[in-house]
């Protein structure tokens, strides 16, 4: 716990004012505390990977469906972190900001690791492909799966739990943008990036296929 609770160390001269240190203390806390809940998200996502890969039994689907709904879960906390840093005054971000030199959160390694789990607007994540190979194992499509819903019992329940999952991220991004051009405004990121436009671009929806399948259970 000690090692923890040392690794808040701001940047910013102590000469800068005890608002301003505070200010850096908050944003580094706000960020290391993500970085620990991303450590969570993505050993419960390989979990909920490696349960539906076949041969996978009803045991093998319930429990990666536990592991899906808690990363549910996590994500929430993630975007809630998110909204928290709002809270942050504009002013004092303003006057430790330069001393973060070119620290960016695309420099996440877990966050990268994510979003090959989950994939974005155009391709499948390795999560998504567990999913549609345990659905095939059990004589099933995941055309079928939306069509029937609780007829299918768990298989539905993992469904929903991956739009559910995609939806909470895509959330977590928009606020994230939304965070962003409140703070920043037009000015590059941090890492060199065109800052929101950069942001913009990457807000993603993920498991596309099961969207554009759920899309046509409107149509007979």
């Amino acid at each position: 716990m000690e090692t923890l609770l040392s690794l808040q160390e701001p940047r910013t001269p102590h000469t800068a004012g005890r608002a301003v240190l505070l200010a850096e203390q908050f944003f580094i806390i706000t960020h290391q505390s993500c970085e620990l809940w991303l450590k969570q998200l993505g050993t419960d996502l390989d979990a909920a990977a490696e349960a539906l890969l076949p041969p996978c039994d009803t045991h093998d689907l319930e429990l990666g469906l536990e592991f899906l709904l808690r990363a549910g879960e996590v994500i929430r906390v993630l975007q809630q972190q998110t909204l928290v840093l709002e809270k942050l005054p504009l002013r004092y971000f303003a006057e430790f900001r330069a001393y973060l030199d070119t620290a960016s959160g695309a420099q996440s390694t877990q966050f990268r690791r994510l979003t090959t789990l989950l994939g974005n607007s155009h391709h499948q994540g390795a999560l998504y492909e567990a999913f549609a190979a345990a659905v095939e194992y059990h004589g099933q499509s995941v055309n079928d799966v939306c069509r029937r819903g609780v007829e299918l019992g768990v298989l539905h329940r993992l469904a929903e739990a991956l739009v559910d999952l995609g939806n909470g991220y895509w959330h977590w991004k928009v606020a994230h943008l939304a965070l962003v051009s409140k703070m920043v405004g037009e000015q590059s990121g941090t890492g060199g990036s065109s800052g929101v436009d950069f942001l913009a671009r990457r807000v993603t929806r993920p498991f596309p296929e099961l969207r554009r399948l759920r899309g046509k259970v409107h149509h007979p």
